[in-house]
């Protein structure tokens, strides 16, 4: 039961302030020591520390959204086709590890692999 209650609080709840739960946190708030929180997240396979938060839209309109894309890809219109552009502005171009060769006779530029 005890196991229950702690998994239930880790998948439900948040601690105030944070994004989640860590061992000492979870087992100030259930009244019990930290290596019983660790050992039931081991048996049950919850790393909420390494867990990614949800992003949530902001749109008011979302759902309709969603509704009306989803509805493109199942149900297209008669002689159309639907295209996907996904618009991701954060990403950045990565520094290289090591400059490029020059471009010779018979052989093109190089880069490494970031």
């Amino acid at each position: 039961m005890q196991g229950r209650t702690i998994v239930e609080a880790t998948l439900h709840n948040t601690p105030p302030a944070t994004t989640h739960w860590s061992t000492r946190t979870l087992a100030d708030a259930q009244g019990v020591s930290e290596a019983t929180v660790r050992r039931i997240w081991k048996q049950q396979g919850l790393k909420p520390p390494l867990s990614k938060p949800v992003k949530r839209s902001r749109d008011t309109q979302f759902v309709e959204t969603l509704y009306d894309v989803v509805g493109l890809y199942l149900n297209p219109p008669d002689k159309s086709v639907v295209l996907s552009v996904d618009e991701n502005s954060q990403i950045q171009a990565l520094d290289r590890t090591q400059p490029g060769l020059p471009m010779k006779k018979g052989r093109s530029g190089t880069r490494t692999h970031a």
